[in-house]
């Protein structure tokens, strides 16, 4: 057979390739994009509805104090203070732990039972009502400690954020093409170097968005503090006395018979979802910077 190629052949190609599309697909395409447009401007207002109802009614409470006083002396700032510090104790048990799972379910065993035993378990915990994981955390740490604490909260904190953490770390880890693991092992790399010089990187916004989407479940969760950490109207002693958070607080505040009081919900909601906003902001930055190394 021939491997000679006919020049007027390779001509009428180009010019297949740089004639514009047809009328019909032109328009079909421009009908998606806007059905597409129109679509996730309904998706966002729902959302965009709800932080209006909490800004509109929350920002004529809002007062400087609030920054830097407990609550027992008119101010949010022991709650603010604990939620940080529990959601912080949640971050580090379950982050790690988190990241390795996915990394192992994506990585080194894909397809024996182990895997599988251990993606069920993951996917069932991600489904599992945060009451029952309180219950679960009161019975652990509580009840062997003989005291509420920031660290039982946290810990419940940390069952919540670990089956997120493993399943977006495997997803993440999945998109990555796999030409780049083939290029390493061919350059010399073994299995180890290439996963977490290679893969783990490429993989680090993936991993950086689940790791802020379960720092934004936990800071929102009521029911494992009220079983674990309970609630404090001034600063907390210890890692193992009874702390405030923003969370109990709203739901301390919204079962307050007094108007004057009750209205003070939802200018507590616009600290939680500041926090929660910080949280966000500080991951994306770390995985921005992280990515241009």
């Amino acid at each position: 057979m021939s491997s000679y190629i006919n020049p007027e052949n390779i001509e009428s190609f180009s010019q297949e390739l740089l004639s514009p599309l047809p009328t019909q697909r032109r328009l079909f395409s421009y009908a998606m994009n806007g059905l597409s447009f129109i679509l996730s401007l309904l998706a966002l207002f729902p959302l965009a509805s709800i932080l209006w109802e909490i800004i509109s009614r929350g920002i004529s409470g809002l007062k400087s104090e609030m920054f830097y006083l407990p609550l027992i002396e008119n101010g949010f700032a022991n709650a603010i203070i604990g939620t940080i510090i529990m959601v912080s104790i949640g971050a580090f048990l379950s982050i790690p732990i988190g990241i390795m799972t996915g990394i192992f379910l994506a990585e080194f065993s894909t397809t024996n039972k182990m895997t599988n035993f251990v993606r069920f378990l993951t996917s069932i915990l991600t489904g599992v009502p945060s009451i029952v994981v309180g219950m679960f955390a009161y019975g652990v740490v509580v009840l062997i400690t003989k005291k509420f604490s920031a660290f039982a909260g946290g810990f419940a904190l940390s069952v919540i954020m670990l089956p997120i953490i493993a399943l977006t770390t495997e997803e993440a880890l999945k998109l990555i093409p796999t030409q780049q693991r083939l290029a390493s092992a061919a350059l010399g790399g073994t299995r180890f170097q290439t996963t977490f010089r290679i893969v783990v990187k490429s993989a680090i916004p993936g991993i950086t968005t689940g790791i802020a989407l379960a720092i934004a479940r936990a800071s929102g969760e009521t029911a494992p503090l009220l079983f674990t950490a309970l609630f404090s109207q001034n600063w907390s002693d210890s890692l193992m006395s009874p702390t405030a958070s923003l969370p109990v607080l709203i739901f301390n505040l919204y079962n307050n018979p007094d108007p004057e009081i009750n209205k003070l919900v939802w200018t507590t909601s616009i600290i939680l979802l500041s926090l929660v906003l910080f949280f966000s902001l500080i991951s994306r930055l770390l995985s921005s910077k992280s990515r241009f190394k």
